[in-house]
């Protein structure tokens, strides 16, 4: 249970030199793309704060997300349990059960009415009163309308709590819905991913431990540092995409030498989020990286959006030639680039622009 007592004071008596401390801090900044200077004024931050109280309810869920949460490396979850927050109720780690398990969450709640961080994954299912998913003879939707109004922010853990996920799938028969299709007047801050990434998880939570604010969000309620990118415009495969170079199976001379998995269904140009950058099992790989194009389950409604081996709605041979195109442009820009710095003296830079949706279904910008 959270206390009275600073970061600091709680790190001096596990016995954590201020190198380790650096380190830790060190390793948020770097997760939230922000310079290594800024780690010091988050060691000053942290260390005069008080543990932050964590309540975790886990509803219509498969225990993924909390299974990835638990292999989170940077930090890692010991760190952010044992040091930095205080993890007051998780049903699966706590010792307890029945209700001594459920007098601890009471607790939690009334000694940090409104100061603890709420995480939730799973959907809740509305049909037939929520029947579909109870705990000690609660639904899930009472739980949440119980312990939401005293949160200061809701973290949707998964893509069943950011939109539903494969409970919400067609047909949904349990009526499942997202977290923020019920709490309308607390922050939330969406992390989805089937699972979601460990680093992204924890990430968020350091960065809400550090500035004591929520990141900035995209439209769907995404913190912008992990999904402010489409998995497409950081693989490492996308030279070959611009090349026109596709896989056509996934045993292919293609796909041994790398090349791009647009054709066999990869949904990297559609899907935003850090896989590509941050990627999985400790940074060591991720889906593609494996040989299996992305899935796109960190966008809403992935599980209904057609076959995961089904090329995305551009020809291919449109896709060939726009690359075809791209680099014709590219040569014609560099040789214009060229007169201009001869005229000028001056240098010019060349960046490439992120494919769009519109891109790929052939549509024209405006």
């Amino acid at each position: 249970m959270s206390d009275d007592k600073t970061l600091a004071e709680t790190l001096a008596q596990r016995g954590i030199s201020r190198r380790s401390f650096l380190k830790f801090c060190a390793s948020i900044a770097s997760l939230m793309a922000m310079p290594p200077a800024m780690a010091v004024e988050m060691a000053e931050k942290l260390a005069a704060a008080r543990r932050q109280s964590v309540v975790y309810l886990s509803f219509q869920e498969c225990t993924g997300c909390l299974e990835s949460l638990t292999r989170s490396h940077s930090p890692k979850l010991e760190d952010l349990i044992f040091d930095a927050i205080s993890l007051d109720y998780q049903e699966t780690l706590v010792a307890c059960a029945g209700h001594f398990a459920e007098h601890i969450l009471k607790e939690a709640i009334e000694k940090n009415d409104g100061k603890f961080i709420l995480m939730v994954d799973g959907s809740i299912p509305l049909k037939d009163g929520g029947i579909y998913s109870t705990i000690a003879g609660r639904t899930n939707l009472d739980i949440l309308e119980w312990v939401a109004p005293h949160a200061a922010a809701v973290i949707a853990v998964g893509s069943c709590a950011a939109f539903g996920g494969i409970p919400k799938a067609n047909p949904n028969p349990t009526g499942a819905v997202a977290v923020s299709d019920i709490i309308k007047d607390k922050p939330i801050i969406n992390v989805p991913g089937c699972p979601p990434i460990p680093v992204v998880i924890t990430g968020v939570i350091a960065h809400y431990l550090t500035m004591g604010t929520i990141p900035d969000l995209d439209e769907l309620g995404r913190p912008k540092v992990f999904f402010g990118d489409s998995i497409h415009d950081r693989c490492y495969r996308r030279p070959f995409y611009d090349q026109g170079k596709f896989a056509k199976s996934f045993d292919d001379e293609g796909a041994r030498n790398g090349w791009c998995l647009f054709e066999l269904g990869c949904k990297g140009p559609t899907t935003h989020n850090a896989c590509a950058t941050t990627k999985w099992n400790g940074g060591v790989s991720f889906p593609i990286e494996s040989g299996h194009g992305c899935l796109g389950c960190s966008e809403p409604d992935f599980w209904d959006a057609g076959s995961f081996y089904t090329a995305l709605s551009a020809p291919t041979k449109d896709v060939a030639n726009w690359a075809a195109i791209g680099v014709a442009a590219g040569a014609a820009i560099g040789v214009a680039a060229g007169i201009a710095n001869r005229s000028t003296k001056t240098e010019t830079k060349r960046t490439r622009k992120p494919l769009t949706v519109d891109d790929l279904k052939g549509k024209p910008k405006s």
